[in-house]
């Protein structure tokens, strides 16, 4: 198959991304892939919503701009930050034109809450699933698109590069995936690749990210030899709910907190105010230290989030999924304190790239929480992660548009691209080895290189994962492939990258904080 643009993953930046470019030119052809649903992406969990200004009376850009390089520790680059926030504006605008609804005030004003870091209330929001109807309307849109080939149960294996073509015009030519409706690895070459893969939250015990989120895009970058930075910038959402749902961890939004939820130990003393004036709405680094700090004092399996200050009405109207969903394990937020824990949720580093998504490898962009824009510095503020997916997809797709003028290989070069060289057929069968090394390597990133990190937790981690490492190539040599095991060789790549960058910070900033360092 041969594409102009093939977009790896579909959330809310390749969707974005590929309907821009599509509606732009009818004569470009689009190949979107996504590992499962089109419907399965981390967008699609984004409960608090877009972080826009919109209130000019009360609000403005450059107190959303002060924000966001504050919640960062100022390693956030200040004209990255600009752009992104000037410009959400006119990309919010476009997405309600799509057909994404936010809840407003009866004078049809949107309505406007508050998370933590930020000064003023500015997140635009739908309930507590923004990302879920977002999500929705992108899929309707882009399935009306011609000119777009949309398909799923389709896993990256590796981006297509000089290596596979042994020429040196220093390119990405698209990529090896896993199509299991016809069970092989297949080969899609393109002019332009996207990533838009989402982040790594799956590296962890606990996470607020759907399981896929296995760092596929970093890992095939990795072997692709493309630059990445701030990998251990890993944020962790400070409340997460401590009993999992069907296996998975599920979020208590930011913006309960910002509705009036205090935390409170397991001696029932409320303890942020100890660790910042803020309090309950300090940046998540400083709330998802100070509950871990409590739960290591107390021995106890987590804190409590207090919602009784909450009327029912009011929390089952604002947050009816977190309501229901507390409801069915016998907690009534109204009455019962909700027992919490902080999960990774978010990679604030990730693929280098530049104002226009484009890494340094000519022709593969990224977009997401899979790249490194320079928004988010050392910890991101609440909810700029879809507004700098917005802003990145417009930027990258105005781009693409244009580098789609320039001078290529003829179509005979992309004809003459080889197939997988290797095994071309693929396994479904479920090998328990492959679960039982990702719960090993999800249980080493926990414990080493969480939250708290230490230089010797660090090198006893860099050590059990290049284990782990010979593992999972011995596997992959010696068995056909599966979606499971391509999934499990990105995991510990991005694993050891991540914590080798880890050992290399010496001050601690944001998210980033090792007890041997200065802070």
């Amino acid at each position: 198959m041969i594409a102009d643009i093939l977009v790896i993953g579909s959330g809310i930046s390749g969707l974005t991304f590929a309907i821009k470019v599509a509606e732009k030119n009818s004569n470009v052809q689009v190949v979107s892939i996504c590992k499962n649903s089109p419907m399965e992406s981390n967008t699609r969990y984004a409960q608090g919503g877009i972080a826009v200004v919109s209130n000019f009376q009360k609000d403005s850009h450059e107190k959303h701009i002060q924000d966001t390089l504050l919640a960062g520790a100022r390693m956030g680059d200040p004209e990255v930050v600009d752009f992104v926030v000037k410009e959400g504006n006119e990309r919010l605008a476009e997405l309600m034109a799509w057909g994404a609804h936010f809840d407003t005030e009866t004078n049809a004003e949107l309505h406007l809450v508050k998370e933590g870091g930020h000064s003023e209330k500015r997140i635009v929001h739908y309930k507590d699933k923004t990302g879920q109807q977002i999500q929705e309307k992108l899929v309707d849109k882009i399935k009306s698109l011609p000119n777009v080939i949309l398909l799923e149960g389709h896993t990256l294996v590796d981006l297509i590069t000089d290596h596979h073509t042994k020429t040196n015009y220093e390119r990405c030519y698209g990529a090896y995936v896993i199509s299991k409706e016809k069970q092989e690895i297949i080969k899609i070459a393109s002019k332009l690749t996207v990533l838009s893969t989402g982040g790594i939250g799956s590296l962890y015990a606990h996470t607020t990210n759907p399981p896929n989120a296995t760092g596929d895009g970093l890992g095939a970058a990795y072997r692709a030899k493309v630059y990445m930075e701030d990998l251990p910038y890993v944020q962790f959402h400070p409340t997460a709910l401590l009993p999992k749902v069907n296996g998975h961890t599920f979020l208590i939004s930011e913006a309960v907190r910002g509705a009036g939820a205090l935390l409170k130990n397991a001696k029932g003393d409320y303890f942020m105010s100890r660790y910042d004036k803020r309090g309950e709405l300090a940046p998540r680094d400083i709330v998802s230290r100070a509950i871990q700090i409590e739960i290591q004092k107390s021995g106890t399996d987590s804190v409590f989030l207090d919602c009784t200050a909450i009327k029912q009405e009011k929390f089952v109207k604002a947050f009816p999924q977190i309501f229901e969903t507390c409801q069915e394990l016998g907690i009534d937020p109204s009455k019962d304190a909700i027992p919490v824990i902080p999960a990774a949720h978010y990679i604030c580093g990730g693929i280098k790239v530049d104002a226009h998504a484009e890494s340094e490898l000519k022709g593969l962009y990224a977009i997401g929480e899979c790249s490194c824009t320079g928004l988010h510095g050392a910890n991101r503020l609440a909810s700029n992660s879809l507004l700098e997916s917005l802003v990145f997809s417009h930027r990258a797709a105005v781009h693409a548009i244009d580098a789609l003028h320039d001078e290529f290989p003829d179509r005979a070069f992309y004809d003459a691209i080889p197939e997988w060289q290797g095994e071309p057929y693929i396994s479904y069968e479920k090998d328990s080895t492959i679960e039982s090394l990702r719960v090993e390597l999800q249980e080493i990133m926990t414990v080493h290189v969480g939250i708290f990190k230490t230089n010797k937790s660090l090198k006893k981690a860099e050590n059990e994962l290049e284990n782990i490492y010979e593992k999972v190539m011995t596997m992959y040599r010696g068995n056909k492939l599966t979606p499971e095991l391509c999934e499990l060789r990105n995991m510990v790549s991005i694993a050891h990258l991540l914590t080798q960058q880890a050992l290399d910070i010496k001050i601690n900033k944001g998210v980033f904080y090792n007890e041997d360092n200065e802070y």
